[in-house]
Formats: C-alpha cells, sequence, structure tokens
C-alpha cells in the first residue's frame, strides 16, 4: 500500500491550535498536516514523581487539541520514546516531506533537535523551526555594537523600542484546520502507560482577568491577597500565545509587561551565555564562594521547616500546589543562598522538580540573580531580611496563616539561624571568595 504523502508538525512547548507560528506554516503548505506530540522517554526519566504535576497538564493539554481535531475528521498522533527512533517510525508510515516545529531553547532540545535535523536531512526531509514562544530572540534585541545585554534595563528600553503590532500579530492557525490529515481517532497511550499517575489537580485558568492586570502594579508583590495572573504555567507549555497576551496587557499595565519582557531577556541570556544553563555562574568570580554542605538545613528548607514563616510558607506552597508567589520566590532564594550559604545550584534544581510553570531560562535567572551572581544582579550584600519582609508585604499574615497555621505554637521550629549572624556569615564568605578571584587576577 503507497505510504500517504503528508507533512508532519511537531507540538513541543506550543499545546494550542489558535496563534501557532508553526503550526501555521505547516497548514499552509500544500500537502496534509499530521499533527504529533511525543512523551520523550530521555526527559520523562529524569522526573523523580510519577505524580508530577506538569505532566499531568501536558496530557490534558494534548487531549484538548484531540478532541478538536476530532470534530474536523483528523487526529494528533501521541508517541511515547526517544524522539528520534520515532521520527525512523514515521518515516515508515508516511511519505513525509517536511517537519515544522517551534524552537525551543535549551540545551538538551537544540541537541535533541540537531540530531533529528540530520537524520531528516539524509532523507531528503527539511527540518522547519519559527520563533513562537517568546516575542524576541537571539539577536533581535542587541546593542548598537551587535553584542548582547546583560542588564535587564536598558535591554527593556530597546525591547520596548522595537516592538510593533508586527511582533504582536497573531497566525491564524485555527482556520486552516481542514488542511490536517484526515484519519480517525488513534489510540493514545495513557498516563500509565508513559509512567505516571492520573491526578486530579486543578490549574490555573487562562482566561485574562483584565481587572487583575489593571491592578497588577499594585497587588502583585503581596502573597496573601489574588494578584497575579497565574499564567506561567501556560506560557511555559504554550497554551496560551505569548503575542496574544503581551497584545492584550500591553496597554493595562506596564509593570505587566515588563515580567513578560523578562522572560524575553532570560531566554536572551541563556542564549548569548549557555553555560549558564549548565550550572556555571554568569558573574565568574562567584563560583569561588565556598559554600556550606549541610544535608540537614537544606532538608529544613526543602519541607518549610526553617522556623521563618514567609520562607516556610513559600516551601509549603510550592510542595503543595507547584506553585510559589514570585516575591517569597526570592525571598526563599535568597535565604537559601545567604542566610544558609547552601549553593544555589541546589535551590535551583530542586525549583525544577517542583515548578508547574519551570522553564531553565527564569529559574537560573531568578537563581543566580538571589545569589548575585547573575546578570542584572543584586548586589551580594543586599541580604533580604525575612521578618521586613513579611511585615512589608504579608502584614496581616494572610499568606502566613494559609501555609503554617502552626507558626505560633511551641511545635513549630525555632528559626534554623539567627538573622543578624547570618547576615554577618555570608558578607564574610562572599566578600573572601570574591577577593580571592581579585588577588589570583593581580598575580596573573
Amino acid at each position: 500500500m503507497e505510504k500517504p504523502f503528508i507533512n508532519i508538525f511537531w507540538f513541543r512547548r506550543d499545546l494550542r491550535l489558535e496563534d501557532n507560528a508553526g503550526l501555521y506554516h505547516a497548514l499552509k503548505s500544500r500537502l496534509p498536516v499530521v499533527p504529533i506530540f511525543i512523551f520523550d522517554t530521555d526527559i520523562l526519566s529524569q522526573l523523580e514523581n510519577a505524580s508530577d504535576r506538569r505532566v499531568q497538564f501536558i496530557y490534558a493539554a494534548i487531549m484538548k487539541i484531540g478532541e478538536e481535531l476530532q470534530k474536523n475528521g483528523s487526529a494528533i498522533e501521541i508517541l511515547y520514546g526517544k524522539p528520534i527512533d520515532i521520527f525512523k517510525d514515521l518515516l515508515k508510515k508516511y511519505s513525509v516531506r517536511s517537519v515544522f516545529t517551534n524552537h525551543d531553547y535549551e540545551s538538551y532540545a537544540q541537541e535533541r533537535d540537531m540530531h533529528i535535523k540530520e537524520y531528516l536531512e539524509l532523507n531528503n526531509i527539511p527540518f522547519l523551526s519559527f520563533k513562537d514562544q517568546v516575542i524576541f530572540e537571539k539577536d533581535e534585541v542587541i546593542k548598537d555594537d551587535e553584542t548582547p545585554y546583560t542588564v535587564f534595563t536598558p535591554y527593556s528600553r530597546r525591547w520596548k523600542s522595537k516592538l510593533n503590532d508586527f511582533y504582536l500579530k497573531p497566525y491564524p492557525s485555527k482556520i486552516l484546520v481542514e488542511h490536517f490529515f484526515k484519519q480517525s481517532p488513534l489510540p493514545y497511550p495513557s498516563m500509565t502507560d508513559i509512567g505516571f499517575k492520573e491526578n486530579n489537580d486543578l490549574f490555573p485558568s487562562k482566561e485574562l482577568d483584565v481587572c487583575l492586570i489593571k491592578q497588577y502594579g499594585e497587588l502583585r508583590n503581596f502573597p496573601g491577597v489574588s494578584g497575579t495572573s497565574k499564567m506561567g504555567v501556560h506560557l511555559r507549555f504554550g497554551t496560551i500565545s505569548i503575542r496574544q497576551l503581551a497584545k492584550h496587557t500591553r496597554h493595562l499595565s506596564v509593570v505587566y509587561l515588563n515580567e513578560l519582557i523578562w522572560r524575553d531577556f532570560y531566554h536572551a541570556i541563556l542564549y548569548h551565555f549557555p553555560e549558564v544553563g549548565k550550572g556555571f555562574s554568569f558573574k565568574p568570580a562567584y563560583d569561588n564562594i565556598e559554600w556550606r554542605r549541610d544535608e540537614g538545613e537544606f532538608e529544613k528548607w526543602c519541607i518549610g521547616q526553617t522556623g521563618y514563616p514567609i520562607v516556610d510558607a513559600g516551601m509549603r506552597e510550592l510542595n503543595a500546589t507547584g506553585f510559589m508567589h514570585n516575591r517569597v520566590r526570592m525571598i526563599t532564594a535568597s535565604f537559601l543562598c545567604k542566610h544558609l550559604l547552601i549553593d544555589w545550584r541546589l535551590g535551583e534544581s530542586y525549583f525544577a522538580g517542583k515548578l508547574l510553570d519551570y522553564d531553565l531560562a527564569s529559574n537560573n535567572g531568578g537563581w543566580q540573580w538571589a545569589s548575585g551572581s547573575g546578570c542584572d544582579s543584586a548586589p551580594y550584600f543586599r541580604i533580604f531580611n525575612p521578618s521586613l519582609q513579611t511585615k512589608k508585604f504579608d502584614a496581616q499574615l494572610d499568606y502566613i496563616k494559609k501555609w503554617v497555621p502552626e507558626f505560633q505554637e511551641f511545635t513549630y521550629p525555632k528559626p534554623i539561624v539567627e538573622h543578624e549572624f547570618a547576615r554577618r556569615r555570608c558578607l564574610e564568605v562572599y566578600t573572601k571568595g570574591l577577593n580571592q578571584i581579585k588577588f589570583k587576577s593581580l598575580l596573573n
């Protein structure tokens, strides 16, 4: 039997039919499009929790795409295994003319895509990838001397000066659904089939709350109120278009738009300085800091038993929901690096395993900011005082009472370290580590 002539669209971090750049280009092509999603065993094997919420979120998003396609007599192929092996099988099933997808900027994804592209090109099949998860990428926002920005404020000014309606124009991919390959619904692997448990977690809505966005600048720092959009997971997995979100919010809140610019900024940093995604400090001098190795204290931080209620509330929220308020992310990260003097990489890794909206670029950028080792970071001698942060951002203790209800009881642990002692110790260790680098450079 003759194999069907088709093009493939590979869903990854773009789990939607509407305003999808790569999907639009695929559907504009002259051949019917077979949509696929691959549960990559190389990625899944790194996940320690069989109830990982992110897998459930992805699975639900793919099911929704499948339901939409069925209305049009089409189907998505949900596959499980190593991507290279899956593409070899697809070439046996179809006469593939082109493979379309959207860019993924993380190091593993780039290496994976390079191997897929090389394999496809050996079979005379183009691998076509498009910008979709950011507004500006790579070298699109750089200095006049063509070097990358490493400080957010000038980057954001250039970003805003460059922004116009062209960059926010949606790709009308959803109106081209007739161009999908017609086939009956295919058997899908279950969550159990791919090694994970189904759960009934409720995920944040992707419906935009206009009133919330208008008040975002005033409310975003207070974890005890509903003042953030919780769009992070939808941006992470592409269930909402970054173009759509930027277009709808740019005139409602400058502060909210800045948060979207931070996303682009950290992706640009990861692109221009890929070593930061491989465990190196953006500022190499900070790799000379002598971190403490105290597994007991790290464990207490992880489970929210440090004796500092605002820190413990954040960690408990993260462990229970996969979400942590951004202000509290800064407080908890600073506490680990500077109060406990534990390597920021351990905290980065812990957040990577827990955050529903985990994104390498933003997570790494945030942790390096907290430790002082990153670009545009706070000076190393800026050390958050958890008590003052509580008075400023959770004065009525609403957030703390929700997540640490026993904070006034005798059963609640005493502070793991005294603030002033921790502050002095941090300054001494940081100063010593950074001065050693200066001394070595003088010797050289």
